[in-house]
């Protein structure tokens, strides 16, 4: 069901880096997402695949982790991903990406989910140290960058306290938390 795919869809940012993901399952992700609603049918987004040791050795030094986390660092070895999907809009084909990284990453994250994985979608990239270590060329604008693996953390969501902060948090045990609005207070009218 939709809702279940859903709520297990959650931003994981540490994964258990001893369970290697296939590129098959990554080309699956991908032909899903093209799939997906393109905005004059222009399909102007393409995408650089990662599931080795080395090149996300490249990719991972480029991405920043939960910026509200100001004491973490983001994952340690043992906890990244062990695969990535660098999503490119082709600027020869359409000036502008508008929405469709967004619908293809959450295309993709929901297929990730529904095979036992986890994600991130990634926006606070170093575009230019990312264009360098993986010889993206200029016609190509870095969207997004959607981070897997098989999850190892615990994500609950929370509603948001009276004090209406939204901030993402850990408790002791390492727990992330996620505080979300309610449904009443996103209505208008």
């Amino acid at each position: 069901m939709l809702r279940d795919l859903v709520l297990k869809n959650r931003s994981y940012r540490r994964f258990d880096e001893s369970v290697a993901i296939s590129r098959d399952t990554l080309l699956e992700l991908v032909d899903l997402a093209r799939l997906s609603p393109s905005g004059g049918n222009m399909q102007a987004l393409k995408y650089m695949l990662s599931c080795d040791a080395e090149t996300n050795g490249r990719i991972f030094p480029s991405l920043a982790w939960a910026g509200y986390l100001k004491d973490w660092d983001g994952p340690v070895q043992g906890e990244r991903p062990t695969a990535y999907v660098v999503i490119l809009h082709d600027k020869g084909i359409r000036a502008k990406a508008g929405v469709e990284p967004g619908i293809v990453a959450q295309t993709m994250a929901l297929a990730a989910v529904e095979k036992g994985l986890g994600c991130c979608m990634i926006g606070a990239i170093q575009r230019e140290t990312l264009r360098s270590a993986m010889c993206i060329p200029e016609q190509y604008e870095i969207a997004l960058v959607l981070a897997l693996g098989v999850p190892a953390e615990t994500v609950v969501l929370d509603p948001v306290g009276p004090d209406g902060n939204i901030k993402y948090w850990r408790d002791a045990v390492g727990v992330h938390h996620v505080p979300k609005r309610a449904l009443k207070d996103l209505i208008i009218g």
